[in-house]
């Protein structure tokens, strides 16, 4: 390794260093009683499993508290060290539609040696208590998230490092705990390789689901014969709908190495997810199609978004194809009686089609659907008292 390259390595793990302080210190807070900033809520579980209680953080996407819709949910391993950059992450992400929105659920530690390492080796005392831990996550954790949030049956898990280790033991011992795995440098030497000899007999030659499993290794010369005989199996193997995918982010340390693991991680898992923009030319039943092509990768439900029915109706509209407006717009209400917004586009229809009657009543019912602190009253009322204006010139 030349001098500039080491001299940029330390830089980049002083930078996440301080970033990682920065980031745990500012995770809930408040500019005052009235005017906040939060970006999660702490919740605190008392485990039978662990005879502990244990503590998340936990992120809803924007909008959560005033729809009706369920999400799927990331488990992010080692909480409080990920749990900001991680929740900027999936924000980005969703709101370019790259990918769904999202729970995160961040787990904080407790005595992460004990959790995350599968069997006791004598160099770490508390080690060997991934066991228990799993348990916790499948038959407590996962369960109370599903009874007190709004939650779609698709699950993913991220884990850095020894957290990488409990995520692919996870994979290898109830592999449809989750659905995706992220699993950022994993020690898969420990215990003479312990997990690469178990996946001999562990990986299956098919999952009953699709499965998404994202490994990434940063500058760690020690870390690649173990995942070298791993990534070997997995490729012999070949398992059916086992969706297999390793990166050597050779530049990055083993510090600066999750947030592009995460980042590039969820692009990964969610490729396909984006709607083709020539679908938008072949219609709503094209788009339709590609929902349902997507519900079933991900073996849950996925309808057609609001936003892109509606995106398709002022895609007709700007086109001056006004009837083909008016029809996708009336099919968004059929499917979404409570938005105002899609009132508000039908109006914006009929309007433009001279149907000034029509528009009024579209208008009026966007005005009495929205919230009062939505941002789009302001706009929906003046639509209206324009239309109202226009009927009686």
């Amino acid at each position: 390794m030349n001098l500039q390259r080491a001299k940029s390595q330390l830089f980049k793990a002083a930078v996440i260093i301080f970033l990682v302080a920065l980031s745990t210190s500012n995770l809930l807070w408040a500019e005052d009683a009235d005017n906040k900033i939060t970006i999660g809520e702490t919740i605190t579980i008392k485990s039978e499993v662990l005879d502990e209680e244990r503590q998340m953080l936990v992120y809803l996407p924007a909008g959560y508290e005033g729809a009706s819709a369920r999400y799927p949910v990331l488990y992010l391993l080692d909480g409080g060290y990920h749990f900001h950059h991680v929740t900027g992450i999936v924000q980005f992400l969703s709101s370019q539609g790259l990918m769904p929105q999202t729970i995160v659920v961040a787990i904080q530690n407790v005595d992460r040696n004990r959790d995350f390492l599968p069997t006791y080796v004598e160099k770490i005392p508390t080690s060997g208590g991934a066991e228990k831990f799993l348990a916790f996550i499948s038959d407590e954790l996962i369960p109370f998230i599903d009874n007190n949030f709004r939650t779609e049956p698709y699950r993913i898990i991220v884990g850095h490092s020894f957290g990488g280790t409990f995520t692919t033991y996870t994979f290898l011992e109830k592999p449809d705990t989750f659905d995706s795995y992220i699993a950022i440098s994993p020690y898969l030497h420990w215990d003479e390789q312990l997990l690469v000899t178990q996946a001999e007999i562990a990986l299956k030659s098919s999952y009953s689901k699709n499965k998404c499993f994202y490994m990434t290794l940063g500058d760690e010369p020690p870390y690649i014969p173990a995942i070298e005989k791993f990534i070997s199996l997995i490729d012999t193997l070949a398992p059916e709908k086992l969706d297999f995918t390793y990166v050597h982010m050779i530049e990055e340390t083993h510090g600066s190495i999750p947030h592009l693991s995460i980042y590039h991680g969820l692009e990964k898992l969610y490729d396909g997810w984006v709607l083709p923009k020539e679908k938008y030319e072949e219609g709503l039943t094209a788009i339709d199609n590609h929902y349902q092509y997507i519900s079933e990768k991900y073996s849950y439900d996925i309808q057609t978004p609001e936003y892109v029915i509606n995106y398709l109706g002022y895609n007709y509209l700007n086109k001056k194809e006004f009837e083909k407006a008016i029809e996708v717009f009336q099919e968004n209400i059929k499917r979404f009686p409570k938005s105002a917004n899609v009132y508000d586009s039908l109006g914006e229809a009929y309007e433009k089609n001279e149907q000034f009657e029509l528009a009024k009543e579209n208008y009026a019912k966007a005005c009495e659907l929205v919230e009062e602190d939505d941002p789009n009253l302001k706009v929906f009322k003046e639509n209206l008292k324009r239309m109202k204006q226009t009927l009686e010139d």
